[in-house]
């Protein structure tokens, strides 16, 4: 289990109530909001804004907070709980100022009242400066900029990637806004994490990284939905890896035995003493894919086998035809 602490960043206990978290946030998010703390102490306070943000927003969602126990913020980001899709726990900036807005601005859940307890200005009802003429407020043309929805790209993995685990390195350029408010291009090197295990279809967001931002639009989220490439040797079914082998009819019939190598290039003797029927699947334990991070081992590799009858322009004697019907006959 790793990632951040969110329980120590609210300074609470890990059974600590609503009530108390409330109390935790209300505190640490009048002490960290941006335009309380203008100047240089701005940045320092728009991250610990956003990380007081993100763990009040964890720890006060119930299902959030069973993975956050169970698996931490890793878990949170592998999407465990989500369908087994994935789709990571994006959070950005503006879902911070929007938890601040739904706390502070006297409707359910949030402790109502004027947030700077007496300072003046309050959020009446969020009509107006919720910092009362502190100075540096933010804007109101921010507050109500809108978010397109996010935008989605397959990404191709190699079956090895995703039995070892990756990192891709892909490189995107977009316009944001500068701290004058005007647009800038902007080119940067996002990490995408392959964690081995992943599945095709998982999702991994990275917030507000989909796109152009302007004075009345957030960027949206950049959503990458896992794609498995072709394998010239194995399929994949779930955490099993599905090998298909050719043995002719003869060996069908009186039995195999070969050297079958798996994905990480292990060589295992494999053998069936047995009459191999078309349907027939032997299986070999622990030597598929790795489980999911809340698991240990790995799935199971398949062997299919693909029976090379003799070609259409084969003709038995009448004698060979004797023996085979005789043969047949005594193994029914």
């Amino acid at each position: 289990m790793g990632g951040r602490d969110f329980y120590k960043i609210l300074d609470v206990s890990r059974d600590a109530s609503d009530a108390e978290l409330k109390k935790a946030y209300r505190k640490l998010a009048m002490k960290w909001h941006p335009d309380k703390n203008p100047g240089s102490k701005q940045a320092q306070a728009e991250k610990k804004f956003k990380e007081v943000s993100e763990a009040y927003e964890v720890l006060t969602d119930p299902k959030k907070k069973e993975i956050y126990d169970r698996y931490g913020e890793d878990g949170l980001q592998d999407g465990f709980g989500g369908g087994g899709n994935g789709g990571g726990h994006g959070f950005s900036q503006q879902h911070a100022h929007d938890i601040f807005k739904e706390f502070f601005g006297g409707g359910g859940g949030g402790m109502g009242g004027d947030p700077f307890g007496g300072m003046g200005g309050g959020f009446g009802g969020m009509g107006g400066d919720p910092f009362g003429g502190m100075g540096g407020g933010m804007p109101q043309q921010q507050r109500q900029r809108t978010k397109p929805p996010a935008v989605e790209q397959k990404l191709a993995v190699s079956l090895e990637d995703l039995f070892y685990g990756a990192t891709k390195k892909l490189k995107i350029t977009r316009k944001v806004l500068d701290a004058s408010g005007n647009q800038k291009s902007k080119a940067e090197t996002i990490e995408v994490p392959i964690r081995a295990g992943f599945k095709k279809g998982t999702k991994i967001t990275f917030a507000e990284k989909g796109g152009d931002e302007d004075r009345n639009t957030i960027a949206a989220d950049l959503v990458f939905e896992i794609d498995e490439k072709k394998h010239p040797h194995f399929a994949r079914d779930g955490n099993d890896l599905i090998k298909t082998v050719k043995i002719d009819l003869v060996d069908a019939m009186c039995g195999w035995s070969s050297t079958v190598y798996t994905i990480d290039g292990k060589s295992i003797d494999v053998s069936v003493p047995h009459v191999i029927s078309p349907k027939y699947v032997k299986v070999i334990c622990g030597q598929g894919m790795p489980l999911s991070k809340s698991q240990s081992g790995r799935g199971d590799l398949k062997i299919k086998f693909d029976i090379q009858f003799p070609g259409d322009d084969a003709i038995l004697s009448e004698d060979q035809k004797k023996q085979v019907r005789s043969v047949l006959a005594s193994i029914k």
